[in-house]
């Protein structure tokens, strides 16, 4: 703290990376490392198939490659980077909730989902968290590190492994959202079919050409993934890149949020990868958000809400402006005119608000909306001619819920 206000970290402190890992490098890297093992360049993308395809990870499974080389490639390409810790479940079984221990005993958390037409991966890209915001379990902890494209990756592969398994339960057919919901991992796209089923025409989890898998991934687990541009990147180039140099997803169905990084959200806009953003706004007045969102000390609203509407006249993609509903905090029915009243001076048609009832943490003092504020909330915001849905809660029961990542041992 410093006079009275919390202490931002945007860097994580020197430590030591885990070894280089097969994701971590793009295809031309690859070949060049299998050829300083005395090896043809295909090899590289004979192991990227068996780790992007099939999510192998185990080099005596790849009866492909020369067997007296394979502990060679496995000691290369494939160092052990998460250590399941434990595995939460919902009652139904349609969530669950991972801890993992990375190589220098860092935990992180990661959520899988499943829905009627997708299954998403909530996943973590830092160790803890730097933005300090006090309603959330993660940025309480403070920043260990950042963590490696690979450990990013990793975990989409082993939710694949799981998924595969048969571990994840079954979409029930009723599992439609709420009339006024969106679940998490939903896009906010201007095709109306598309933003609020999660379905826009392309391969949903059961895909056509493979097994079922991730269809959609959201950067909400622990961390501000801004604030670890380079490697979160590169995780999403592993994710959209065809296959065998990634897992050829859909850049759509890909979703970055962020609390307000502002010169993060302008270069994101440049990477002509058409990902959906997602905005953490959380309050409209710098009064309040200074307090909500310490990074707003930095760059207040205005200013985040403008680089929000700049990614969607750089990429045509349609923002989505994440807002936790605290009782008696930042829900009062004025603040939802001021919010439609700030979204529609940039014009129309560019943004769709997510408002969730605040998930409680352990400790905090803060409480969700009462259900007719939040009702009224969302009603200021239609009334207005903002797209506004309720945000689907999924996981709250095994605190896998939005910011209750907390990767406690």
């Amino acid at each position: 703290m410093r006079d009275g206000r919390p202490l931002l970290n945007f860097k994580s402190a020197r430590v030591k990376q885990p070894p280089q890992h097969l994701a971590d490098m793009t295809m031309d890297e690859r070949m060049d490392a299998v050829k300083e093992m005395g090896l043809p360049a295909f090899r590289a993308k004979q192991i990227s198939t068996h780790y992007f395809s099939h999510y192998v990870t185990d080099t005596e499974a790849m009866t492909d490659l020369p067997k007296d080389k394979r502990a060679e490639i496995q000691e290369r390409f494939f160092p052990h980077l998460l250590t399941e810790v434990r595995r939460l479940r919902t009652e139904n079984g349609d969530t669950i909730k991972f801890l993992w221990r990375l190589f220098d005993g860092a935990l992180v958390e990661s959520v899988l989902m499943r829905y009627r037409n997708r299954v998403t991966l909530c996943v973590s890209s830092q160790c803890g968290c730097g933005m300090n915001c006090p309603f959330c379990a993660t940025g309480q902890q403070g920043l260990t590190r950042n963590m490696s494209t690979a450990e990013i990756v990793e975990q989409v592969i082993r939710a694949n492994q799981v998924i595969a398994a048969g571990e994840l339960a079954e979409a029930p057919k009723s599992d439609m959202p709420a009339a006024g919901e969106t679940a998490l991992g939903a896009e906010a796209d201007d095709d109306e079919a598309a933003g609020e089923s999660g379905f826009d025409g392309e391969a949903t989890a059961a895909s056509a050409s493979g097994p079922e898998r991730v269809s959609n991934i959201v950067f909400m687990g622990m961390g501000e993934p801004l604030a670890n541009y380079k490697r979160v990147m590169n995780a999403v180039r592993r994710f959209v890149g065809p296959s065998p140099e990634g897992l050829g997803m859909s850049a759509r169905r890909i979703t970055i949020s962020t609390v307000g990084l502002v010169p993060g959200i302008n270069k994101l806009a440049d990477e002509d990868i058409p990902v959906t953003f997602a905005l953490s706004l959380h309050a409209p007045d710098d009064e309040l958000r200074d307090e909500m969102i310490p990074v707003n000390t930095r760059w207040k609203a205005d200013e985040a809400i403008d680089a929000a509407y700049n990614y969607y006249q750089v990429t045509g993609r349609r923002v989505s402006i994440e807002y936790a509903l605290i009782k008696d905090m930042n829900d009062h029915a004025w603040r939802a005119e001021l919010l439609a009243k700030k979204l529609n001076a940039r014009g129309r048609g560019w943004v769709h608000v997510n408002p969730i009832p605040l998930n409680p943490t352990p400790g905090s003092v803060w409480t969700a909306s009462e259900p007719d504020v939040a009702d009224e909330f969302v009603r200021r915001l239609i009334d207005q001619g903002i797209p506004t849905t309720i945000r689907d809660t999924r996981g709250s029961d095994i605190d896998g819920a939005c910011g209750q990542l907390a990767a406690a041992d």
